[in-house]
């Protein structure tokens, strides 16, 4: 017989914005930087994604492990590691607010596969959030 989970209302305060919780020290790249020192990087940090940034310090991508797991299977087809990662990062980023609340920010990844999504204040990333980060954070609540 199933158990009954009793369901308790959360309620938000007002200190639980993503700002609390999003990682401010992340590894951020270049367009420009080669593929297989990229795919080193997040594997040496066991980061799941790096938001990529230009010259101006704008988003303008987002290379995740799904991307890098495509680079490494063309690698291991083709016993090569050619380009940079510009050619291989995800350019249409969902960004989240960094004042956004707990509840808004679960929706957002519960409607999308995402496990990272950049954060941003006034166009610039300041942060990223981990689905398991947010996920600490409400169950904290709880």
């Amino acid at each position: 017989m199933a158990a009954l989970i009793k369901r308790r209302k959360i309620t938000m305060r007002s200190d639980t914005v993503i700002e609390r919780v999003m990682r401010t020290d992340f590894l951020r790249l270049l367009p420009t930087t080669p593929i297989r020192e990229a795919v080193a990087m997040l594997g040496r940090l066991q980061t799941a994604a790096a938001p990529v940034i230009d010259d101006t310090g704008m988003l303008v991508g987002i290379l995740t492990e799904k991307d890098c797991l495509r680079v490494m299977l063309n690698a291991s087809y083709y016993r090569q590691w050619d380009g940079i990662v510009s050619s291989y990062m995800t350019v249409d980023v969902r960004t989240l607010p960094v004042d956004l609340d707990y509840v808004s920010a679960a929706e957002e990844f519960l409607a999308r596969s995402h496990r990272v999504y950049p954060v941003v204040r006034d166009g610039a990333v300041v942060g990223l959030l981990h689905r398991s980060d947010l996920f600490i954070a409400i169950l904290d609540l709880a």
